[in-house]
Parts: structure tokens; sequence; C-alpha cells
């Protein structure tokens, strides 16, 4: 047994404030409102205004707010959201609404509030179209009432339309938007021309009615500003102006210029087009003179180009990033320069894919895939701070709300133009490493009384067992185990089927159904001793009749999931020094595996031999697939970065969120090593330091750990 010289330093710290969204029921008293002229036609934007005169400006005067799709809100001409909305819907035709507490922005006397709102007019990947362009308002407290109704003027704004470069992929929900600056008054939310929009449209629908259903509190903070700021360099070719961002951003290009009237100028990232698809751009029709534009919807990438007539002088070019509001909170470091790089970029490809849900992609698709989001949850633990886990709470609630009535779960979800199941991907998502493991490793079931039916109705009733009770295939409408060859599908899928089970068996313990929990149990053991009976000749797991390769995805989840006993890991670790057929997506649970069979160095091998595939010096994020196929900003390719905390620095929870932790390095042929993160009770950080077999940890134990 290796010892350790531990020195302990104690670090107090505060809880980490919550943001889960409050479970009251809010009666509305405020009206949906739109524009006569406004028939909900794709891409319109509308413009609102509202004069309110206060005698006393309340302490706190929180508005709720929702629209379908987006807005930004100034108040007496200050910018106080910046994207509000989240895309619908937390249930099919149900709408999420924004808290944001106005008062610091009001004063005595007369206040102008202006709402410039995005209809996206059509549904996608992420997004539900309730079919109308509205926006409700509703702020109380004593003595005051700001409500939307027929009081409020409202316009279409005539300055936003599609721009003509190309339209996006069906996937998403955004247009690809065109500003003409001659078409409207650009300062109308300063107080500037025009004063009178027009009259606001009462729509006569209640809230919590189609189409824009219950009006559900937004579960996830607003976004975070990161500022403006120069671009890192900028240089130019003829027509375009390439300005180099620091890292793959969500942003949004500013402009100022000195220029005729009527020019148009582009502005495209190289993420235009990825894997053939058309993602978002967009375009700006100059006024004449000096003038400012800053292009709202945001876009991704390394690069921007601005397209800019031979006739325009730029005077300045900038960008605005936001993202969603966490922050990075972990650190890595070793004497291992490739781990170091590793690290760096995978958390950088996290960060890009949050937003109003966990993405696969911030470009082509923008979509919640749960085999994306169950590697994502799992990263974040030791890259962000608490904040993060409050969009994977989201998005399983979002899970089960979308639930088919025969039972059937599918993803991507909020959507209405894909109905999909993918069976191993939802198995994986309400299993062990998805719903139980956001469980264990924050501390917070908030999730699990609203979801366990639903994921209890898919586990019992939408899948079947055969005679000997193993669940019996389902392709769903999309079979897809993992991408790539040498699939020993059937073996996949008995072994994700009992990590399903291994999960709610926990949860059935938690709420006090404890016989649920024993046919859980029951049925695990039913399924192991089969496997362990049929499917294992020996020298590795293999589905009966299987004559490819071994599958070094099924040995790994053998492994892991605790089916395969000690006395099988060295014919297990013989076919995983073999077989390297796991995708990005599947390699974090082989490297899992091979920590967990005590094998550091063939776990940092794999990665050595397979990550570099995906990390390009010039990219900041990492590839889809291997060889720099796919997107190159997929954030399941960084969860080699949760067995480089848990297993390579040995830091793991033993009750949950690290109430109770081990440190059990594997350092394998790492030297120095020194990582951080935090949790429910503060930060954990540790530092190691290796010479021959004696390790020497330097550790901060939070307060109540």
């Amino acid at each position: 047994m290796r010892k350790f010289v531990l020195a302990a330093m104690i670090a107090a710290s505060a809880l980490m404030a919550s943001f889960a969204a409050s479970a009251e029921e809010y009666s509305w008293k405020a009206k949906w409102i739109s524009k006569e002229q406004c028939k909900g036609e794709t891409n319109t934007w509308l413009a609102f205004r509202k004069d309110v005169t206060l005698e006393k400006v309340p302490s706190s005067l929180v508005a709720r707010i929702a629209a379908d799709s987006k807005y930004w809100m100034w108040i007496n001409g200050e910018m106080v959201v910046f994207e509000g909305g989240l895309k619908r819907g937390p249930a099919p035709g149900d709408s999420y609404y924004d808290k944001v507490d106005i008062a610091p922005y009001l004063h005595e006397g007369e206040n102008q509030i202006n709402i410039l709102m995005w209809y996206f007019g059509r549904s996608g990947f992420s997004h539900m179209s309730s079919g109308m362009a509205a926006m409700i308002f509703d702020a109380r407290a004593e003595g005051v009432e700001i409500l939307s109704n027929d009081t409020w003027q409202c316009a279409v704004h005539p300055g936003f339309s599609t721009a003509h470069c190309r339209s996006t992929n069906y996937r998403l929900p955004e247009s690809n938007v065109r500003y003409d600056a001659n078409a409207f008054s650009a300062d109308w939310y300063k107080g500037g021309a025009p004063k009178n929009l027009g009259r606001a449209l009462e729509i006569g629908i209640k809230p919590g009615l189609p189409p824009f259903g219950k009006l559900v509190e937004r579960p996830i903070p607003l976004w975070k500003d990161h500022g403006y700021h120069e671009y890192v360099s900028t240089r130019q070719s003829n027509d375009t102006l390439y300005c180099r961002l620091p890292y793959n951003c969500h942003f949004s290009p500013c402009l100022k210029v000195d220029a005729p009237a009527g020019r148009v100028i582009s502005m495209i990232t190289d993420h235009d087009v990825v894997t053939g698809e058309k993602c978002v751009s967009g375009e700006y029709v100059t006024k004449a003179g000096v003038q400012e534009y800053e292009h709202l919807p945001w876009m991704n990438g390394e690069l921007l180009m601005y397209v800019v007539p031979s006739d325009v002088k730029v005077l300045e070019v900038k960008f605005h990033e936001t993202g969603y509001n966490t922050d990075f909170a972990g650190t890595f470091s070793c004497d291992d320069p490739f781990l170091n790089d590793y690290w760096n970029k995978a958390v950088r490809t996290m960060y890009v894919n949050m937003r109003d849900t966990y993405f696969d992609c911030p470009d082509r698709e923008r979509a919640q895939w749960w085999g994306d989001i169950v590697n994502d949850l799992n990263e974040a633990f030791y890259c962000m701070d608490r904040k993060a886990d409050l969009l994977a709470i989201k998005g399983l609630h979002e899970l089960a709300d979308w639930q088919k009535e025969d039972g059937v779960l599918y993803a991507p979800i909020p959507c209405s133009n894909w109905y999909k199941e993918l069976p191993m991907q939802i198995l994986n998502a309400i299993g062990w490493y998805g719903a139980h493991n956001l469980w264990f490793y924050t501390d917070d079931a908030s999730f699990v009384p609203g979801t366990y039916d639903a994921f209890h109705k898919y586990i019992h009733e939408v899948w079947e067992l055969d005679a000997d009770g193993l669940p019996v295939y389902r392709t769903g409408a999309w079979d897809w185990p993992d991408a790539g060859s040498h699939q020993d599908s059937h073996a996949q899928l008995h072994m994700w089927y009992y990590l399903a089970l291994k999960a709610e068996a926990c949860f059935a313990h938690m709420l006090g159904k404890e016989a649920d929990a024993a046919e859980d149990e029951a049925m695990m053991k039913v399924i192991a001793d089969k496997l362990n009976a049929d499917y294992w000749n020996g020298t590795e797991y293999r589905t009966p009749g299987h004559t490819d390769v071994a599958d070094d995805r099924v040995q790994a989840l053998a492994v892991i999931s605790g089916i395969a006993s000690a006395d099988k890991y060295p014919a297990i670790r013989q076919v995983l020094a073999q077989e390297f057929h796991a995708t990005t997506y599947m390699t974090p649970y082989v490297l899992d595996a091979l920590y967990t069979m005590g094998n550091p160095e063939m776990a940092l091998a794999r990665m050595k031999k397979m990550f570099p595939t995906v990390m390009k010096d010039d990219c900041s994020t990492l590839y889809e697939h291997w060889n720099y196929d796919g997107t190159c900003n997929h954030a399941w390719a960084g969860a080699g970065i949760i067995s480089m905390v848990r297993q390579l620095a040995g830091v793991d929870a033993l009750e949950p969120a690290y109430r109770r932790f081990k440190v059990a390095p594997q350092m394998g042929t790492v030297k120095q090593l020194s990582t951080s993160f935090v949790t429910k009770y503060g930060e954990i950080a540790v530092k190691l330091d290796r010479k021959g077999k004696r390790i020497t940890a330097v550790i901060t134990v939070p307060e109540g750990t």
C-alpha cells in the first residue's frame, strides 16, 4: 500500500446561492400583447414602449416577462436585459418567463420602458414556436402596477428582416438577420423619435392557455455579460476585414463606420457553414454618415469576417461576449503539457455549449442531445461553479415533461420537428452517469420527485424483457448506440439498461418506494447473472452470435457497472489494449474502466493516442469525432477531464457533494499535479508531488466536509 504524507489546509466557504425556480404559482394580471399588423411571420421584430409615472420608487419591483421568443429591455435608456427569454418550452406548448428586479433602473417622475422582441416564427431542435408573436409583462409592488395591455405602444420594427446571404438549416429556429439603419430611429429606446409607436394589441388569451401555455419560472440565471472587447487581431484582404477572437465564444459583432446610405455589410464567422449545414450570419444596411451597430443575435466562432463595400470607411470594430452565467471555477495543471492543453480546450468547449440548454454544438444545431449532456454535466462538476448544475436539472425536467403518451422519452427537446428516440442515450441520461451523478455530485435531489414517475414508466413500461430477463433490443426511432464500427449493440444495451435500473433503485430508496427498489435490484441480479453466464466467454463479453471483433465499449460498461468481477480484469485489460473503437462520446467510459481496474498508464496512453486527433493547434475547442471530423466544438469530446480529477488525481466523492471524499491518486506517468474545483461546501484543492512510490499531497478540505 502506498503511503501518503498529507498536509491539510481547512478552507471555509459560504454555500452557493440557489437559483432554483420557485414552486409558487403566480397569478398574472397582465395581458399578452402584440401588434395588429403582426401576422406571426418568421423573423419578426416588435418594438414596445411604456411610459410610467412614479411618485415613489419601491425598494424592489420584480417584473415577470415572457415572450416568444427573445427580448432586449431598456429603462430610461439604460440596458437592463441583454437577450432575455428562453427558447420554448418546459413542456410541449408551455413557456418560460423571466424575473427581473427593475427598481434600480427607475426614478421618481417620468420613466420609459422599452422592449425589443424577436419572434423566431419557426421551430427547431431547441425551440417550439407558439405560432404567435407576443409578449407579457407583469410588475407589481405596493402602490405600483406596470402591466402589459393596450396602454402600451407597439410597432413592427421595420429595420429588421431576413438576411439575403443564406437561410439557416432546419435545426435552428433562428433566422439570419438583416438590419436596415434607414428604416427606423436607431435611438428609439433612448426616448428618441418615433415617440408614438402606435397602440399595442391585447391578444385576449389568458396566461396558462394555448398557444403560450403554462408559464414556468426560468430555472437558470440570466446571461452573463462579459463586456465589449477589441479583437485579438484584424487584417484586411480586398473587401473583407478578418477579426480574430481570443477563443470560441458567444458574441455579438459590433462596428462603427462612415458610409453612404444603402451599403450592405455582411458579418460571417468561420462557423458559417458546418458539415455542409448553414449556420447563423448577419447583414447591416448603412444609413448616411457616421453610425454604430451591434448585431444582437449571438454568433460563435474564432474568426469574424466583415465584408465591407469599398466606399465604406471602417472606424472601429469590436465584439460583445455573453454566455451562460457561471464562473470558470476549476483548475488543472501537471507536468504533462498534453494533459494541460486538453484540459484548457475541454473547458472552453464546455462553456461554448451552454446557454438555453446544454447543446451538442453552438453552430449547426444548438440541440440538447442527451449523449452529449451526460458527459457535459459530469465535466461541469470540475470546471464550472455550481450554477452550471441548474442547466442539467432544467434538462432532466424537460426530458420527463416531454415524454410521449406511450412512455417514450426522446431528444433533443424542446423541439417540435424531431421525435426520434435514441434508446441507449436515454438510458444513459436517466441512469447512473446521468441523473444519478447529477444528484450525487451536487447533493441536489430537487429534480427527483418530479421526474421519477416518467423515468420509471420508460424503464418498466416501454422496455420489455425476454424469457431470460434481459431487455428486448429496442432500435427506437434511431438505432444509434454510438458512432463508429465494430459495435456489439445488444451487449451495450443490456449494460445501459442495468445502469438505468441501478440509478432508479437509488432514487426509489430516496423516495421511500422500497417495492420499486427491490424490483430494480432483482432485475439487476438477473441481468448480471445472465451476462456473466452467457455473454462472458472467458476472454471478453460478447453477445452470443456476434462475430465481429470484441467491442471495447462493452468491456468498459461491464467494468464500470460492476457486472464484471475483478477476476475478469486481466482478460478485459487485454481487450482494451488492442481495441480502440469507442468514439469521443464513449471513450470517457473506457478511461473510467481502465482506472477502475488500476491501469492509469493504459488510460493515459489511450488519451494520448486518441485525443490529439480532436485537438487542432489553431482551435480553442475540441472536434466532435476523431480525425477532425464533424463540428469543431463538441463538448462530449472533453469528458476525459472527468477521470483526470476523479482518478488521475484520485479526488472522488464518497458521499453526495463531496461531504466525505477520498484522495487516492493513480498518477501513472505524471509526477506533479494540482487541481481544484468548487463543491456545495466550498473549494477542494489538491496538489500532488510523486517521487518514486511516495506521493506528497497538500489538500484543501472545505469546512463541513
